[in-house]
């Protein structure tokens, strides 16, 4: 496990898992489905998910979709292009379209491309492929 996991409140485990696992490639590393509860990773990203209502929730204020406002989850991956293939052929809106950004890092700069999409409960998922480092222009 890795050693900081985000656990998301979700309105329907189901069609949450749909989304993570069936459009987005995450697998189930364990599940308690009869609690409404899954752990699940992608390329050691990690994220756990659980039913709002099922078990025992810890909420710090009342609910309101989208969830997740405020914040979003990068997810680095070898390959975004697996992922928005299958996003567009479930017609599964973006966020954000795929683009390329280089961000300053220390005294180089590292490049990705990353698009943005948000599950069904509205948490923002940036989905991030490295490309390289280069010298600050």
């Amino acid at each position: 496990m890795a050693r900081l996991v985000p656990e998301l409140l979700v309105t329907d485990i189901r069609v949450s898992l749909n989304f993570w696992c069936g459009l987005c490639g995450f697998s189930i590393a364990f599940e308690r489905l009869y609690e409404g509860f899954a752990f699940l990773d992608l390329e050691g990203a990690q994220v756990m998910l659980e039913e709002h209502g099922r078990n025992r929730n810890w909420i710090t204020a009342p609910l309101a979709v989208p969830f997740g406002r405020g914040i979003n989850f990068e997810i680095s991956i070898r390959s975004i292009d697996p992922i928005l293939t299958t996003l567009a052929t479930s017609n599964w809106p973006l966020f954000m379209e795929p683009e390329e950004k280089w961000y300053k890092t220390g005294n180089v700069e590292t490049g990705v491309r990353q698009f943005l999409v948000k599950d069904p409960d509205g948490y923002l998922m940036r989905f991030s492929q490295g490309i390289g480092k280069r010298p600050i222009p």
